[in-house]
């Protein structure tokens, strides 16, 4: 009987050991729902903040592309003005009369319509390398880029200075120095792509203006243009291309809207 009444005696303080843990664990439960519910509270401000963080990039995406545009033009423009210098110089380019007297002896619409075609090409270049999802990693360094601007520069200076028995052997050394210039600076595929549909655009054009007789060119051997400037268009677009990527580098990408 004894034993019997201390096995009834423990079992009654078990029953109510457990009925006092039960509020205790009512408030346990509690916590861990309402702490739970915490990440989700902070996914939805986080979802919250999403369509001002996403305007932001926007912005910030659209500044870079004004800024590397504005670089674009002045370098394009500057380029244009200096070498055409040195084109109407050796008389290689012949401009009217009543033109002929503005700054650096070139037309007013020269700085304007080449800084655009340098703005557009420089932006073109690191598009299609990002569409075709090949960034372009050679030679990606500042020196390189002036290195590849003296080579164009020296490029387009040997195409005034330099005398040839004939127009053609000047081309074909012009073609090989193009050739060594993206061979050099470059090596993709879409430079080597974009470097002659640039030279193909900018030779058609400017045999329009020559044949419309906005300018013209001495003795020329190609149609109404001397044979070898497709080249210096070549090269000038690799050279502006390789700016174009170089200024490309470390900007934030377009947001996209799912």
């Amino acid at each position: 009987m004894p034993r019997l009444e201390s096995c009834a005696w423990s079992c009654s303080c078990a029953a109510r050991g457990r009925h006092k843990t039960q509020p205790g664990d009512a408030a346990t439960k509690a916590d861990e729902m309402l702490s739970s519910g915490g990440p989700s509270q902070a996914s939805v401000g986080r979802g919250a903040r999403s369509p001002g963080g996403g305007a932001g990039s926007t912005l910030n995406w659209s500044r870079h592309l004004v800024q590397r545009s504005v670089v674009l033009f002045v370098v394009g423009a500057f380029m244009a003005l200096v070498l055409n210098l040195l084109q109407v110089q050796r008389n290689v380019t012949l401009f009217p009369e009543e033109v002929i007297a503005t700054l650096f002896s070139s037309a007013w619409w020269v700085p304007p319509c080449c800084g655009t075609a340098a703005a557009v090409v420089g932006l073109l270049y690191p598009c299609i390398d990002s569409h075709l999802g090949e960034p372009h990693k050679f030679k990606r360094e500042w020196a390189s880029v002036m290195r590849c601007i003296a080579v164009f520069v020296g490029i387009n200076h040997a195409s005034a200075k330099l005398d040839f028995a004939n127009n053609v052997q000047l081309s074909l050394t012009l073609a090989a120095l193009s050739l060594g210039l993206w061979w050099t600076f470059d090596r993709s595929r879409s430079g080597l792509g974009l470097g002659i549909t640039i030279a193909f655009v900018a030779t058609l054009i400017t045999q329009f203006l020559v044949y419309n007789g906005v300018y013209q060119y001495t003795s020329p051997d190609f149609l109404y243009i001397r044979s070898w400037l497709p080249c210096i268009f070549f090269s000038g677009g690799v050279t502006v291309g390789n700016i174009g990527r170089q200024l490309a580098m470390g900007i934030p990408e377009k947001p996209h809207n799912d």
